[in-house]
């Protein structure tokens, strides 16, 4: 009896385990064809070598694209990619669409994409949002998940889309989180990227051991300290709430702001409802409306995050440390995230060596920022300010670190001694104040605006 049953429990067993795990596996990729997949815009070559999907790069191809033929809304993928050179880039499109018009007929493909990116900048795992809003979550803001990724060898990715949320795994290191408005399902697609150099051309991308799960899905943790890109109006996820951070404007009211002049929210010169909190333009000079507000709480060590819109001109801030205990005329005194429309307001020519520019710490650093990561005027931009409890200080735009320093070193007090801050006693080191939104006579709108203490 014992050799008649233990082999059938054994083919039972086997049988039972086969297909799941090949329904599993081969729910995108068969291992032999291409059958499911299609080719979209540029002309890089897929084909399948030893179970594998391998993309070829071509010069002078646009973007190439290997899509599937289904969509897919809520799904988890896993997948390991290999990349050989460091020369082009790639990356897993997700909830994607396609436009034969887009690119001048040549056809082009938009959505959220994990980025695989070689570059000596190593934000692989970041999600760039192609033919469309450029970054959404570039490394900066997770900087312990840059060295996740290797050139040359296989890595594994995972990848959630679940309800609004986008997060992405390299080699079990988490990489990127996006909460958006957009895209509720789409094609999955592999990129092969455009290449323009002879010696960029014949480059190989390796994808294999795909896993694709659509129902039952059990997100997986991420740690609290992963900053998340939230794109929805006014809102805190769950998990933002478990992190500490709190909103510092509903959407609706003034709660938790008064003038900073004023025990109360200024009677004029401010609006605060449908979703955004703007400053009404009056004059174009400090304090010439309603004046500047201020955060009913003070702060020490602090992650501020915002999103301000710039009119043509205008000219804003955002500061911290801000005490109400300086004596001056106009706007009260902090160090300041300048908010400034740098071609058209002159301030942005002012200052020293460009410190008066958008994103940089007025009239002390610039912010080294390139073009492509400032969104146009009338668009919404990310700022954020970092205050760690040791000092450190970091200003970012749109997701990309732009300037740090130390609050209170010796080249902070260098720098406060040659601005206009130098009358000012130890400017910028009070050991906490409140935020502040500046009113400048221009008109600005702001929403998102969200903290959580350091401490």
């Amino acid at each position: 009896m014992k050799k008649i049953i233990y082999p059938a429990i054994v083919l039972f067993a086997a049988a039972a385990l086969i297909p799941a795990k090949a329904h599993a596996q081969n729910a995108l990729f068969d291992g032999k064809t291409l059958n499911g997949w299609k080719r979209l815009a540029g002309t890089a070559d897929y084909k399948v070598e030893d179970g594998q999907i391998v993309g070829t790069t071509v010069l002078n191809s646009g973007n190439s694209f290997l899509a599937t033929e289904k969509e897919y809304g809520d799904f988890i993928l896993e997948l390991d990619a290999k990349i050989e050179s460091n020369l082009s880039n790639s990356g897993v499109q997700t909830r994607s669409h396609y436009d034969p018009a887009g690119h001048e007929g040549k056809g082009k493909v938009y959505g959220r994409q994990l980025e695989i990116d070689p570059s000596s900048r190593s934000w692989t795992g970041g999600i760039y949002d192609e033919g469309r809003r450029d970054w959404l979550y570039p490394l900066d803001l997770n900087a312990k998940a840059k060295d996740a990724f290797k050139v040359g060898v296989f890595n594994h990715i995972r990848i959630e889309c679940i309800g609004n949320e986008m997060k992405t795994w390299i080699n079990g290191v988490p990489a990127a989180d996006v909460v958006d408005t957009i895209d509720s399902k789409g094609f999955i697609a592999l990129q092969v990227h455009a290449v323009s150099k002879p010696e960029q051309a014949g480059k190989k991308v390796y994808f294999k051991n795909f896993k694709l799960q659509t129902t039952n899905l059990k997100p997986k943790p991420f740690p609290k300290d992963v900053y998340v890109v939230n794109l929805q109006p006014n809102s805190i996820t769950a998990a933002e709430k478990a992190a500490g951070w709190k909103l510092l404007y509903d959407g609706k009211t003034n709660t938790g702001w008064h003038g900073a002049t004023l025990t109360t929210f200024p009677a004029k010169g401010w609006e605060y409802a449908n979703g955004t909190m703007h400053v009404l333009p009056s004059t174009g000079k400090e304090e010439s409306g309603g004046g500047d507000i201020v955060t009913n709480d003070n702060y020490s060590a602090f992650d501020l995050s915002f999103e301000f819109k710039l009119t043509p001109g205008a000219n804003s801030g955002i500061k911290y440390f801000v005490t109400l205990s300086e004596a001056t005329k106009g706007s009260a005194i902090g160090l300041e995230y300048q908010v400034l429309d740098d071609k058209l307001h002159p301030d942005a020519k002012l200052g020293r060596d460009g410190d008066r520019t958008l994103a940089s710490l007025y009239d002390l650093i610039k912010a080294n920022k390139q073009d492509r990561f400032v969104r146009p005027i009338g668009s919404w931009n990310i700022g954020r300010v970092v205050v760690y409890p040791n000092n450190h200080v970091e200003h970012y735009l749109n997701g990309v670190k732009v300037l740090e320093y130390e609050r209170g070193s010796k080249a902070f007090k260098d720098l406060v001694a040659i601005s206009k801050y130098t009358i000012w006693k130890n400017f910028g080191e009070a050991p906490e104040g409140h935020l502040l939104i500046q009113d400048h006579g221009n008109e600005v709108f702001f929403r998102n605006l969200k903290v959580r203490n350091l401490k």
